[in-house]
């Protein structure tokens, strides 16, 4: 049971009381994200490059199921030389928000392609962006199709897009076929469930993206978008009770409600490294 969205929101470190709650929510594991880069937000404390890895490897310090994840901004003058420290660090992926350019911006496809270099996977928020700037424009879905052209890229897109939900399961379709044309070379997409979705459209998202008819069973992921320094477990409870519900009560397996709650996040990670063949999502094909 892996949390595949935790956030960070301070410098202090409370790793006991973390795992404690983590637990107590029914999770063994955590994508940890560091605090955001000095230029996403345009108030309020900003930390520099080797105070927020450093902090975000102290988060996941001999934490085995704790998973680092670096939160870059890709069009900073020294992006590339922070993937090569980070990688050697020992963080595990990153985490991108484009909040002032398109995914296709030339400087960012750069650094894309660096970390796709790199074997590490990429987390982009994607959807509607509560960050107070016109910014949301940049996020949907369709704007990361550029990425198809990036060789061996893992990412995923989260919050389900919301609430271009449609648009996220269009997109993920023509990710899925460029892969099963070339699964050796093709950019591979995940799906991050993370709230994201209000309540009431919960069942309707979910149903929608595992009935589709769409090979996405060992690429869709749970996550709660919570704080690491103040996990809400009762409510992190609840949305996993929710979405438990409705897998179920949709007629998934325990296996595959075992890979949206676990697994696919290990296999995300690379934790897990087995190739899947992928079916062709095309009408009339055997």
């Amino acid at each position: 049971m892996i949390d595949s969205h935790v956030h960070t929101k301070e410098k202090v470190i409370k790793i006991g009381d973390f795992r404690k709650k983590l637990y107590g929510a029914g999770m063994t594991g955590a994508v940890i994200l560091s605090l955001p880069p000095a230029t996403f937000f345009t108030a309020g404390q900003k930390y520099p490059f080797i105070q927020r890895l450093n902090n975000i490897l102290e988060w996941c310090k001999d934490e085995k199921d704790f998973y680092p994840f670096f939160w870059l901004d890709p069009l900073e003058e020294d992006a590339l030389k922070q993937i090569e420290v980070c990688c050697k660090q020992g963080i595990c992926g990153f985490k991108i928000i484009c909040d002032r350019f398109p995914p296709s911006h030339a400087t960012a496809t750069e650094v894309f392609r660096c970390i796709a270099a790199k074997g590490k996977p990429i987390l982009f928020h994607s959807g509607i962006l509560w960050d107070g700037k016109v910014s949301s424009k940049y996020n949907h879905p369709l704007e990361f199709e550029c990425l198809l052209e990036i060789p061996k890229l893992r990412f995923v897109l989260a919050h389900v897009s919301w609430p271009w939900c449609d648009e996220l399961i269009a997109i993920y379709g023509k990710f899925l076929n460029a892969l099963a044309l070339n699964p050796q070379n093709s950019a591979e997409m995940f799906i991050d469930t993370t709230p994201g979705t209000p309540v009431i459209y919960r069942k309707e998202v979910l149903e929608k993206l595992y009935k589709v008819g769409y090979d996405l069973e060992n690429n869709i992921m749970f996550g709660s978008d919570s704080y690491a320094d103040e996990y809400n477990c009762q409510w992190v409870e609840e949305w996993i009770a929710r979405d438990k519900e409705i897998l179920s009560s949709s007629g998934l397996s325990d296996t595959q409600i075992d890979k949206y709650f676990g697994s696919n996040a290990r296999r995300f990670l690379g934790i897990d490294k087995f190739v899947l063949e992928k079916k062709l999502p095309l009408a009339g094909l055997n």
